[in-house]
């Protein structure tokens, strides 16, 4: 397992933190993400023999949040 951090633009609220940790664990070999709306950010860990960053940013940006890496 790896574990990977990504900074997010535009989160408000708790509905958004839930928002990108549903479509973050629904991606294949996701075991957790755990979003700080706080710290503005995610914490992903996953398998990288299956996912990888460049889904986690396609996934976050068409919940309607800006990534920063």
């Amino acid at each position: 397992m790896q574990t990977t951090i990504i900074n997010i633009k535009g989160m408000t609220c708790m509905g958004c933190v839930r928002s990108i940790k549903n479509v973050l664990e629904k991606i294949p070999g996701v075991s957790g993400a755990e979003v700080s709306l706080e710290d503005a950010q995610v914490t992903i860990e996953y398998d990288a023999a299956i996912t990888g960053i460049d889904q986690f940013k396609q996934a976050i940006e068409e919940a309607g949040f800006e990534t920063i890496i």
